[in-house]
């Protein structure tokens, strides 16, 4: 999940000071004042990602805790088509929120913790740019059945690449007991004293092993000091974090999901239960369904190109003979690759791996190859 450029007058992170004097070049992001890159540049920080462990600053994404008395998870699968009602304790599912017509609204993670007070508790992470649709959305079609408390005094952090785990557990004893898309909800301690709740989940949107960390807004700085005081942690901007969830082949809202694509056509049947397929009781099930029975029109693949020029986002795809078949919505310049890659959707005739298409680049066709996702390979730890 991620968010698109936003020209409103962006707002700071808790971390916003942080990135600074970090030497962050800082842009308008989702309506927030984010690094793209830091000095070392976006090569540099994605591979370095890749092969120890980099500190992002996500804490512009929308957190939320969504409480019912009783079946809190069975009034949120109104909205979605994920299986949440079968989430065991701290145990995060991936879904969507689809609309009537069965586009998606937006992309989220749900995370079962422990009842409190009497309550039963998900928790919610979205989009950005997304939020202050998400969260009326859902506040008002489950009045009556849940209520929605979004948390607007909490960073998040995600710490991500292959020592992430090492780097972290000095400081939240457990997340060693964690496997991918499990959560754990305890305390934290770092340098110079400071402690305080903490929700850990390890999870993220860079195809590594990592951790997206949920922490009071006020310590967040001192708590990401102590993390990259540690010589295997080094800063990431938004840069590398796109490039790196484009190698690990996962959708960004806005370009490669929106509210005119389905689950089915961007190949994320995957996070669609086998009761919800069979059972629906979301919206756009009639879309969806149909889709699964009888396949989409188009489909969104995985391209690899030839040569050096990477393809961005619009640009026409083509079959052999020079026919249309679709377009491009993220492309860049793969650095673990070292060629460019791309996503995109294409007539379902053309969806096949293997399947030989051209891109349009500076008006001229490339040569291209449907492959395969992902572009690298996820290295999730799964106990």
């Amino acid at each position: 999940m991620a968010q698109n450029e936003d020209t409103s007058p962006p707002r700071p992170t808790p971390l916003l000071a942080l990135h600074e004097r970090l030497g962050g070049r800082i842009v308008s992001f989702a309506g927030y004042a984010l690094p793209v890159q830091y000095p070392t540049g976006i090569m540099a920080e994605h591979l370095w990602t890749r092969e120890h462990a980099g500190l992002f600053d996500v804490s512009h994404m929308g957190q939320a805790e969504l409480t019912a008395p009783f079946e809190v998870a069975e009034a949120f699968e109104q909205l979605v088509p994920g299986d949440v009602a079968s989430l065991a304790e701290n145990h995060i599912r991936y879904t969507q929120l689809t609309t009537a017509e069965g586009g998606i609204i937006d992309d989220l993670m749900v995370t079962r913790l422990a009842a409190r007070d009497g309550k039963e508790r998900l928790f919610l992470v979205v989009n950005a740019a997304r939020k202050d649709v998400d969260f009326p959305h859902i506040a008002q079609s489950l009045a009556g059945a849940a209520t929605l408390a979004p948390i607007a005094d909490r960073a998040l952090l995600a710490l991500q690449g292959p020592t992430a785990a090492d780097v972290l557990l000095p400081y939240v004893p457990g997340i060693e007991t964690l496997s991918f898309m499990n959560a754990l909800e305890t305390q934290f301690s770092g340098h110079h004293g400071i402690e305080g709740d903490v929700i850990v989940s390890r999870s993220g949107y860079t195809g590594e092993d990592g951790f997206e960390i949920s922490l009071a807004a006020g310590l967040a700085e001192r708590f990401a000091e102590s993390l990259l005081a540690n010589p295997e942690v080094k800063p990431i901007g938004l840069g590398a974090r796109d490039s790196l969830r484009l190698e690990a082949g996962l959708c960004l809202y806005g370009q490669d999901i929106d509210e005119t694509t389905s689950p089915v056509e961007a190949g994320l049947t995957w996070s669609i239960g086998k009761r919800r397929r069979e059972r629906g009781g979301f919206p756009g099930y009639e879309r969806i369904a149909q889709e699964l029975a009888n396949k989409p029109s188009r489909r969104l693949v995985g391209l690899k190109l030839e040569g050096r020029a990477p393809a961005r986002q619009g640009a026409t795809i083509t079959s052999a003979d020079g026919t249309p078949i679709g377009q491009v919505t993220s492309g860049g310049f793969s650095p673990s690759l070292g060629q460019p890659i791309a996503l995109g959707y294409v007539d379902i005739a053309h969806a096949a791996p293997d399947t030989a298409v051209s891109i349009i680049v500076r008006d001229k066709p490339l040569a291209a190859q449907v492959v395969r996702l992902p572009f690298v390979p996820h290295r999730y730890v799964r106990r």
